[in-house]
């Protein structure tokens, strides 16, 4: 895949969405894919429970790229770190690392990548609905009448957040069930991502790091555009279990951005 992709670098750049997907949340996952083909992703399904063929019915299966791994936890950073080398996916311009557990009636991939780049924001994640989502850190909790916020304040954990606050948990980070990186945080981001990680717990407060300046106007959530995070607890096998890894690329192209619903 490295090379199929490289070889289109003077290509106009366009954007990619990588998610790890098993077969039971085969629906939600569906009006994802159409949300984001509509405008003109290219898409890769890392499918952690080895489960492809049963894809196949979807109008859209043979115009994304499918990676199988059997016996696999859900963790999107354990696919990304093989198969979304920063050269690799150098053509896009934004790279959206999601899971598949997210409701978006409410979030369009266009509006959301113009508030990305007029807000200078070089991480960023949508906003979470606070009624029907999974909630874990307050900073994710969608701001009515809120375009982008920034920072939380009030107490967290043994510190105050405020005004003056620096790093996470008050700001400058993301949670990591869907975050999205310009080519430049990705790079720096991919790094950060050990070889034999089995998951992604504390790695999400690193990420500001890649923030291409200063995390506190660089990372952002993006309110105007939000999900539902349905909090799906799904793993393909035993975190400590030996993987064995089995690799389809279904789809083999070099010019993944021209890549069109027929």
């Amino acid at each position: 895949m490295h090379s199929e992709i490289q070889q289109d670098n003077d290509q106009s750049h366009c954007n990619l969405l990588a998610m790890t997907v098993g077969i039971k949340q085969k629906l939600t996952v569906d009006a994802i894919v159409r949300k984001f083909l509509s405008e003109n992703f290219a898409i890769i399904l890392f499918h952690y429970d080895g489960v492809v063929n049963e894809w196949h019915d979807l109008w859209w299966s043979h115009i994304v790229i499918h990676i199988a791994a059997h016996s696999q936890t859900k963790c999107s950073r354990w696919f990304a770190k093989r198969f979304l080398h920063p050269d690799t996916v150098s053509i896009y311009d934004y790279i959206f690392l999601w899971d598949e557990d997210l409701g978006v009636e409410n979030f369009h991939p266009g509006r959301y990548l113009k508030i990305m780049k007029s807000e200078g924001l070089e991480i960023s994640q949508p906003a979470l609905d606070p009624k029907l989502s999974e909630i874990h850190h307050r900073i994710t909790v969608r701001r009515k009448k809120r375009t982008v916020h920034r920072r939380v304040f009030g107490t967290r954990g043994t510190g105050e957040c405020s005004s003056t606050s620096t790093g996470p948990p008050c700001t400058g980070w993301v949670e990591g069930m869907a975050p999205v990186f310009s080519r430049s945080a990705w790079h720096c981001a991919w790094h950060l991502i050990q070889n034999d990680l089995i998951h992604g717990w504390g790695m999400d407060m690193k990420l500001g790091y890649c923030a291409q300046g200063d995390r506190t106007k660089k990372v952002g959530i993006v309110d105007s555009e939000f999900i539902v995070h349905q909090g799906v607890q799904t793993l393909g096998g035993s975190s400590a279990e030996k993987v064995s890894l089995h690799v389809l690329l279904l789809v083999v192209a070099t010019d993944l951005c021209n890549l069109h619903p027929s």
